[in-house]
């Protein structure tokens, strides 16, 4: 290498060390001159230069690629490649490949969009490889798979991290979903004034889980309710109706012209619960048509007796005549818990027994004949 060209990379790549690196000044101690940057410490040593394997160059560059001016040089080298900037790599993604990606999310949101107007569940336990019932979502969507060769090439040559049916996609797509319909309702009601109801109820899990609709008259005069939302962990009336931290406070801080108003049927209902049980004979009588439906729906084998008695009565009434067969006639029900919020649970449990009041009578003289607990 001739001494100008030498020179001239030593001072290029000083510059990028300059430039790129401002960690490398203070880094590399200047106190000896191999390793001093030139742009910032200048060079005076001239007569060292063509000294052979002292020349004050040579030091300087050191142990190629490992010093620091090898890693300098390569930085510029890479600096100047254009074809392994970042821009460069985004715009490697072809046509084709953003086409595909967006077949593999558009499958994605089509299954979420079929499961969630059903009101069906997504996942299951098990949505492994191995497992021979893999779900809804996964199951779904294996079958539009099977009929778009298209679908299930992209799917199958999709990198592994594509995470388009992964359950955070897909809860992400639910509330884009969520988000435009509450749009929609947004729109409809306009300027328009609303009512918003509130009820609350358990889940299976015995969460307290508050329903939210909104109630309005639309532009052509029609009462509609549309359900808003649904929130998990409110329960109680107090929460209701709590003077500083419940939703009648929290609304009023808001908007102090909104009106709160209690459910009336569920006052009455609340105020005819605790008259009746002042009344002895009621009082008895809910006691034990509470331990009738107990004993006789806590039991999955006395369930099953109670429709089993159910069918042959139905068959024996409709032999002689006394009853008449059709569609939707004669259905096999069971018996209704009475509960203290609910003001027509009372009277659909007294009716249910009323109707059913034989085959009930029968299963629970079998409960007495082999019960072994206080209550049966």
């Amino acid at each position: 290498m001739k001494f100008e060209e030498l020179t001239l990379m030593l001072v290029r790549t000083d510059l990028w060390k300059r430039k790129s690196s401002s960690w490398f000044s203070t880094f590399v101690p200047c106190g000896h001159f191999a390793q001093c940057v030139f742009t910032i410490d200048g060079f005076r040593n001239w007569e060292k230069v063509r000294n052979g394997k002292d020349c004050a160059f040579l030091n300087h560059i050191g142990k190629y690629p490992t010093s620091f001016h090898g890693v300098a040089e390569k930085s510029y080298e890479d600096l100047k490649n254009q074809s392994q900037h970042i821009q460069n790599v985004f715009e490697k993604l072809t046509s084709e490949q953003i086409a595909n990606n967006r077949l593999q999310l558009k499958a994605s949101i089509d299954v979420v969009r079929v499961l969630a107007f059903q009101g069906v569940t997504f996942r299951g336990r098990d949505e492994s490889v191995s497992s021979t019932n893999r779900e809804n979502f996964v199951e779904i969507l294996g079958l539009t798979i099977s009929y778009n060769e298209q679908l299930a090439e992209v799917i199958a040559k999709a990198p592994k991290n594509a995470t388009y049916t992964s359950p955070t996609v897909q809860k992400q797509i639910l509330d884009v979903f969520s988000t435009k319909v509450k749009e929609v309702i947004r729109n409809e009601i306009g300027d328009a004034k609303f009512c918003i109801i509130v009820d609350e109820a358990r889940d299976k899990s015995m969460k307290e889980q508050m329903a939210i609709v909104l109630r309005f008259v639309d532009k052509n005069g029609f009462v509609r309710e549309r359900f808003f939302g649904l929130v998990h962990g409110y329960g109680g009336a107090s929460n209701m109706r709590g003077g500083r931290n419940g939703l009648q406070a929290l609304v009023s801080n808001d908007c102090p012209y909104a009106y709160y108003i209690h459910c009336f049927a569920h006052c009455l209902q609340l105020a005819l619960m605790a008259a009746s049980k002042e009344v002895i004979f009621v009082h008895q009588f809910l006691t034990k048509l509470n331990v009738v439906v107990n004993l006789v729906c806590a039991s999955c084998n006395w369930h099953e007796e109670l429709r089993v008695a159910q069918a042959a009565k139905n068959a024996y009434m409709i032999a002689i005549d006394e009853i008449e067969s059709g569609m939707g006639l004669n259905q096999i029900s069971t018996l209704q818990r009475p509960g203290d919020t609910r003001w027509s649970s009372h009277l659909r449990s007294v009716s249910d027994l009323i109707k059913i009041y034989s085959p009930a009578c029968e299963v629970i003289v079998k409960i007495i004949d082999v019960g072994t607990s206080s209550s049966q």
